[in-house]
């Protein structure tokens, strides 16, 4: 694996070495490196389209990796992975997508990922997604998260994309049965002419069932971002949505989110928030010795924290 190759599993799954656990290591269209342990496994789709990891019952503290890495210009694919996590498990999975394009061609990366909890599993959900290079070629991802989590169960997913990525659509749809959750927070950083969109489709459809959707985003330059959120009560249940964006300069921010009750008892919420960053922000630093570009990037970091 070269230096470029390293530099993005650092960035997408923060990974210095070979890690600990189950993991499986996809690079330029290709899985390079697996490891299954006793209570998780990993197999490759006949189709050779991805891979089903299989989570046992009753398993706790463990973790998967499944980094995407692409540092060949011109490659584009589409990756279907499949999690199936047993009954009362706690596991954490590290994903996410890096692209180093130098060239002139684009290169893009479609990752739909199925999730099925089975009641009483728990499930932390990290994706990350960043682009480098300095050539002329588009970085494309294009992220699919479909999730199916049983009576009791437990999801929370935090998504990521700080740099370097020229175009993203993000789907994310949900069912949760009695008792489950599910909750999301993404922090997204455009700048140039790059655009991204994001959409969320939740349904409530067991009684006690929640979910909390956050984002947080920063438009800067000429970028565009549209978030979409639908969430529909289907039941006694609870439902929060909430955008929180800061625009800059030339960009521009949509928010579009949607609450749909279908049930007396269902308590649902949605927020939306979009603006510059505030001047005297600006002055208080500057005041303590920072310049404007360095006062706007410390609260900019602060607010993606």
């Amino acid at each position: 694996m070269d230096l470029i190759q390293k530099k993005l599993l650092e960035a997408v799954a923060g990974l210095h070495e070979i890690p600990t656990g189950a993991f499986n290591i996809r690079s330029n269209g290709k899985s390079v490196e697996r490891r299954t342990t006793e209570h998780i496994d990993i197999l490759s789709k006949e189709d050779g389209s991805g891979i089903d990891i299989r989570v046992k019952p009753e398993v706790r503290g463990e973790s998967v990796h499944i980094p995407v890495i692409i540092s060949q210009s011109g490659l584009s694919e589409a990756v279907y992975n499949n999690f199936y996590i047993g009954e009362n498990a706690d596991v954490t999975i590290i994903a996410g997508c890096g692209i180093h394009n130098g060239g002139t061609k684009a290169s893009q990366h479609d990752g739909i990922h199925r999730f099925f909890l089975a009641p009483g599993a728990r499930v932390r959900y990290i994706e990350k997604h960043y682009g480098s290079g300095d050539g002329m070629g588009k970085r494309i991802m294009n992220p699919q998260t479909i999730v199916h989590i049983a009576e009791n169960g437990y999801m929370e997913m935090e998504t990521v994309q700080i740099k370097g990525v020229d175009s993203t659509e993000r789907l994310t749809t949900a069912d949760l049965d009695a008792g489950a959750t599910l909750v999301v927070t993404e922090r997204l950083l455009t700048h140039g002419c790059q655009s991204a969109k994001s959409t969320f489709e939740v349904a409530l459809n067991g009684e006690g069932a929640g979910t909390h959707i956050i984002s947080r985003s920063v438009a800067k330059e000429h970028s565009k971002q549209l978030f979409i959120s639908r969430v529909n009560g289907n039941a006694p249940c609870s439902g929060h949505t909430e955008c929180d964006a800061i625009i800059m300069d030339e960009a521009s921010v949509r928010a579009v989110p949607e609450i749909a009750a279908n049930c007396t008892d269902a308590a649902l919420i949605h927020e939306a928030a979009i603006g510059k960053i505030a001047g005297e922000q600006i002055v208080k630093l500057m005041s303590l010795g920072l310049t404007e570009q360095q006062a706007e990037e410390q609260i900019i970091s602060g607010f993606l924290k």
